[in-house]
């Protein structure tokens, strides 16, 4: 997936980065910052919803800024890889993907609650399940849903607690196959109120939010069992953003979202400040990574 950019590209298209045949057609247009997110949730108006972000850093920082959808979670991790942006929204997962697949990729911040994170275990009323200390090992025998399969509150850091509890894999553990993967927190709460799986887990910050909103019904997709917390979401820079925009930009850009006091940002992340984190602060997720397969 890696892009074959010369020094000499880079150099005279800033951030327009694209490919080797495009070095002359872009070499006129204005450096650009170009930034993405994980589809932790239904893609429609993702762009919408980020555009209060990019605004912000736009004014904050001055330059020109493009919020760019990516439609999977694989997908926002290849576009950071190739270069087509140079900051991202990410998961615990796709971050650690990222900064692997990027020498000189950085973790700069996070959502405060993303330094303790955590997921909703979920089954429908009708399974009879009610919230437990205890690891819920009945959903055992039940059909399940994760999210996306490169989710870190919707597959990796359940799985991994599945793993820990029962001394099974997944695939072990459940007896009922195969495994749901709606693709998105918000889409698994409504799959497992409506009884197309039994059970399932997810973010639970999406979780509280669609019971806030009046999405879903707790008395239907019933909480039966939290995670311990891990990290989790963050935005990564790309090294890319030091020859376009000059040394010390990256600085600049995390100082910029450190300060940032935007309600509408802000509201757009789902946080309520942001703070300072580094890649070792996902050394865990990685470790986690590795042993976590559905191959």
């Amino acid at each position: 997936m890696k892009g074959c950019l010369s020094s000499v590209a880079i150099a005279t298209t800033a951030l327009t980065l694209s490919s080797c045949g495009d070095k002359d057609k872009d070499s006129d247009k204005t450096a650009v910052l170009r930034f993405s997110a994980i589809p932790d949730e239904n893609t429609t108006g993702q762009a919408e919803r980020f555009k209060p972000v990019a605004d912000y850093l736009a004014k904050t920082l001055g330059v020109e800024v493009e919020f760019v959808p990516s439609a999977t979670y694989g997908a926002s991790v290849e576009k950071f890889e190739n270069g087509d942006i140079q900051l991202a929204w990410f998961g615990g997962v796709s971050g650690v993907q990222a900064r692997q697949a990027v020498e000189g990729a950085q973790a700069l911040a996070a959502g405060k609650k993303d330094l303790a994170f955590k997921s909703y275990f979920v089954a429908n009323s009708s399974t009879g399940m009610t919230k437990s200390n205890d690891f819920p090992a009945g959903i055992a025998d039940m059909t399940f849903t994760y999210g996306s399969s490169g989710s870190t509150s919707g597959c990796i850091m359940p799985s991994h607690f599945i793993m820990e509890n029962t001394g099974k894999t997944p695939k072990e553990f459940f007896q009922k196959t195969p495994l749901g993967f709606s693709g998105a927190h918000d889409k698994t709460a409504l799959q497992v109120q409506d009884g197309t799986f039994q059970a399932g887990v997810l973010s639970y910050g999406k979780y509280e939010s669609m019971v806030k909103a009046g999405t879903i019904d707790p008395a239907k997709c019933v909480v039966i069992w939290e995670t311990p917390p891990f990290a989790d979401y963050n935005f990564t820079s790309h090294p890319a953003l030091e020859k376009a925009f000059g040394e010390g930009f990256t600085d600049k850009l995390q100082k910029a979202l450190l300060e940032c006091k935007d309600a509408a940002v802000l509201e757009a992340l789902g946080r309520k400040e942001l703070v300072k984190v580094t890649n070792d602060l996902f050394v865990p997720i990685a470790q986690v990574m590795e042993k976590v397969s559905f191959d």
